[in-house]
């Protein structure tokens, strides 16, 4: 009898490989064999996918079903792969239409009793069968809308095996047909795992505190990192909350990688496109697994993969376990996280501005780094120690924040704070300004530049007067060569911010301050 085959999609990171599950019925003892190096999840798909079809109405034969599943050398794991193997065994006893179930690539996991259930990681999937030119996908109704998303190709969404095995045109008695009411949104593995929301706010509600604002600009502009240091209640939080809605909007592209990034993760993906950066602030206890990814099993993205195109922020930084944030340090260089893990490689995109806040030493400080503080010199060392000297090299703007006078405080709203809106008018310039000046070039913002290139090929580097006290600062050892490229970044930046056609010395001078305002 001939090989029935479908296809499915095995994910590694947010990489999609699509997988032929062929399946052969034989004239031997009954029994169920999955081959083609499937995890333990994978091979229970027997259990799942005989109990499911009989409860459903459409048993399969009391013989030998052998499923391969190619190409065998990929690693495969999870139970999306349960919907494929059931249509490719119900098409090898011609119960329903071969020739349809190859049209079309399958994804979803069942439940016992037929239905199939909502399955992380469907976006990713269907992109992954679209990038390799297959037009149709058939998934569980609850993901119909996600799936959706991407563009070009067709979408069939099933609420339960008979349903699926009904569109390829199997033909059941009237009692085999009864209606099974799909599983609905609300049953999500993972329900809670929404997080908290977006934070809300606007630049307004900022009391004094220019320098903070102006470095807030400044990074939002150019893509920079950011460390705001000062005593509790300065405000560090507030304005970090304020850098997610002061930025640009994604593009269609970005904004299809964070939706698949979430979906991978198990968050919910909405009927259409989120196109605001996303925000993740992890607590500081969080693990090293939790902040970039990891798991023995299924390697899920961490927060700081979800941040991706927006936000990663590091309230009460020197709390954070010292190998959680240098685990941080070569996906600030490299944007992206790899994952090792013995018989795969996930990658995932990482290509976050990170701010961190912190108090200057356990007790909080006083209004200045040198003044008010309780804590004898060694244990202020180290505790700001524990972010670590190569992490906060890579961070181009470090602030610190003062408290807030009662005289400002009380000031009226009405003389002229800028709101959000404003500021991201602003910032759209400025990184409309970059992007001309990169057009032909893969990055999109200043902070993207690779250092040899700005002051090599690229021609950006201001040269003569402009960077005299920088140089200076290289050579006494105040600035890394790292901290030299990014004040040269910063200084473009600030340029773009005011609409000049080249830093000068003085934006050279604003962006090298902001480096180093932890140590004025």
């Amino acid at each position: 009898m001939p090989v029935a085959r479908t296809r499915s999609i095995a994910l590694v990171g947010l990489a999609g490989s699509v997988v032929e599950v062929e399946a052969d019925l034989s004239s031997q003892l009954p029994a169920f064999v999955i081959i083609g190096l499937p995890d333990a999840a994978l091979g229970e798909a027997r259990e799942r996918v005989r109990a499911a079809a009989t409860n459903a109405g459409c048993a399969l034969p009391a013989r030998r079903l052998t499923v391969n599943l190619s190409p065998a050398a990929l690693p495969k794991h999870g139970s999306g792969f349960d919907l494929a193997i059931a249509m490719a065994c119900l098409a090898a006893a011609r119960t329903i239409d071969p020739a349809s179930v190859e049209r079309f690539v399958h994804l979803g996991e069942l439940g016992l009793d037929g239905r199939l259930r909502p399955t992380h990681g469907i976006l990713p999937a269907v992109l992954a069968a679209a990038r390799a030119g297959l037009g149709r996908v058939m998934v569980p109704l609850a993901n119909a809308a996600e799936a959706r998303l991407v563009p070009g190709i067709e979408v069939v969404g099933v609420s339960s095996l008979l349903d699926a095995a009904i569109r390829h045109g199997g033909r059941f008695d009237d009692a085999a047909t009864a209606v099974i009411d799909p599983v609905p949104d609300d049953a999500d593995p993972d329900p809670a795992s929404d997080g908290p929301p977006a934070p809300t706010g606007d630049l307004a509600d900022v009391v004094g505190n220019p320098q903070a604002i102006d470095a807030l600009l400044t990074a939002a502009a150019g893509g920079h990192h950011l460390l705001l240091a000062g005593p509790p209640g300065a405000g560090k939080t507030m304005l970090a909350s304020r850098l997610p809605g002061i930025l640009p909007d994604l593009t269609p592209q970005a904004a299809l990688e964070v939706a698949s990034l979430r979906s991978l993760a198990g968050r919910r993906v909405g009927e259409t496109l989120v196109v605001r950066p996303p925000f993740e602030a992890p607590h500081h206890t969080a693990s090293a697994a939790a902040m970039v990814g990891g798991g023995s099993r299924v390697i899920r993205p961490g927060a700081a993969a979800r941040a991706s195109h927006g936000v990663l922020f590091l309230d009460e930084a020197p709390e954070f376990a010292s190998a959680v944030l240098d685990a941080l340090r070569q996906p600030l260089e490299s944007g992206e996280i790899s994952i090792h893990r013995a018989n795969a490689v996930a990658t995932y995109p990482a290509r976050f501005q990170l701010v961190l806040a912190a108090n200057p030493c356990p007790c909080g400080g006083g209004d200045s780094p040198n003044e008010g503080c309780a804590c004898p010199a060694a244990a202020k060392r180290r505790y700001f120690a524990r972010i670590s000297g190569p992490l906060l090299d890579r961070v181009d703007l470090q602030l610190w924040v003062n408290r807030i006078t009662p005289a400002k405080l009380r000031m009226p709203a009405e003389e002229g704070r800028m709101t959000s809106e404003q500021a991201r008018a602003l910032v759209e310039r400025a990184r409309g300004a970059a992007a001309e000046r990169l057009a032909g070039t893969p990055w999109r913002t200043n902070a993207e530049i690779p250092g040899p290139w700005l002051r090599g090929e690229g021609g950006l580097h201001p040269g003569g007067r402009a960077t005299r006290a920088l140089d200076h600062a290289l050579e006494r050892g105040a600035v890394t060569m790292r901290g030299y490229d990014r004040v040269l970044k910063a200084a473009w930046t600030i340029a773009d911010l005011e609409g000049a056609a080249r830093p000068t010395a003085q934006h050279v001078g604003r962006a090298l301050g902001m480096r180093q305002g932890m140590a004025a």
